[in-house]
């Protein structure tokens, strides 16, 4: 262990739990008590903080907050199938190196300056005493199996030997959230090394706490419409139900068109921001046109 959280991030004290949730608040992510726990005992024990949930309920933004409330960089690596080791960790800047050897400057090819940092490597060496960094490894489920091995090994001992200039070590070690929609299973010794959170959809007090955070000028009494009409679209078997991104764009979409209420003009005018799939385009539109101002 290299740090006590109360020393942690820059001009805040993280001692327990309920001072990382107003870190987190203060930086426009409404965690509750559960989350904010876990995400503290991750951040104590040097462990990654492994997110799973149905899209939309904020696993990507919990890293943006935490390294708000950290005070260091963010670094995101988004998976997708076929991911390779170097746009993980680090690639070497081929056509310059061409370019030294073609010219005879001095020094090695293998030089730092061509050496080309991804989100990975960036991480370990950004992450210091005074500001610690955060990585996002976004979708881990999207890239393939032999992915987690990789990825395991660079967190169980925060660090990654180059060949060509020797073993890169965290000075402390970043804060890392793994997230995945569970499009497939994740190998168990990953989920081990991590600490787990299942972040489900909130609770109608909290979403609406969320969403007046995210758009203070919305009249209250279009954020109940907005909320009725978002649980009876999770009710039914959409494609892509909406999660809390989707209420807080569409609450937007809503005071842009200086709308004051839900009708059903309105509805048909801001379902793009709310419905992202063709097939759910019908059965929202008979879910909601006709009951827009209930």
């Amino acid at each position: 262990m290299h740090d006590d959280p109360a020393d942690l991030g820059n001009a805040v004290d993280l001692a327990e739990p309920q001072q990382l949730q107003q870190a987190l608040a203060a930086h426009g992510y409404l965690a509750d008590e559960r989350l904010a726990t876990s995400a503290w005992l991750a951040l104590s024990m040097e462990r990654p903080l492994f997110c799973e949930g149905v899209p939309g309920v904020g696993k990507t933004a919990l890293a943006a907050g935490m390294a708000g409330a950290l005070g260091g960089p963010l670094l995101r690596l988004q998976c997708y199938e076929g991911i390779e080791v170097g746009q993980a960790l680090y690639e070497w800047d081929f056509p310059r190196q061409l370019l030294h050897a073609r010219e005879g400057l001095p020094g090695g090819v293998w030089d730092e300056r061509y050496l080309l940092e991804r989100p990975v490597l960036a991480a370990l060496r950004a992450s210091t005493n005074g500001a610690r960094a955060v990585l996002l490894v976004d979708e881990v489920d999207r890239a393939d199996d032999e992915f987690d091995a990789l990825l395991l090994e660079v967190l169980s001992d925060w660090a990654i030997t180059i060949p060509e200039l020797g073993r890169v070590a965290a000075e402390v070690p970043p804060f890392v959230v793994v997230t995945s929609n569970r499009t497939r299973d994740v190998h168990d010794a990953l989920k081990r090394r991590c600490l787990y959170h299942w972040i489900d959809l909130p609770r109608r007090d909290q979403e609406l706490a969320i969403v007046r955070h995210h758009v203070p000028e919305a009249r209250d009494g279009m954020l109940a419409q907005v909320l009725d009409a978002v649980t009876r679209l999770r009710a039914l078997d959409l494609v892509k139900p909406p999660g809390l991104a989707e209420t807080i764009d569409w609450v937007r979409a809503l005071v842009l068109l200086g709308a004051d209420g839900l009708d059903d003009g309105l509805v048909e005018r801001s379902l793009p921001a709310v419905v992202k799939h063709a097939d759910d385009l019908a059965p929202a539109r008979a879910a909601l046109v006709g009951a827009g101002g209930d």
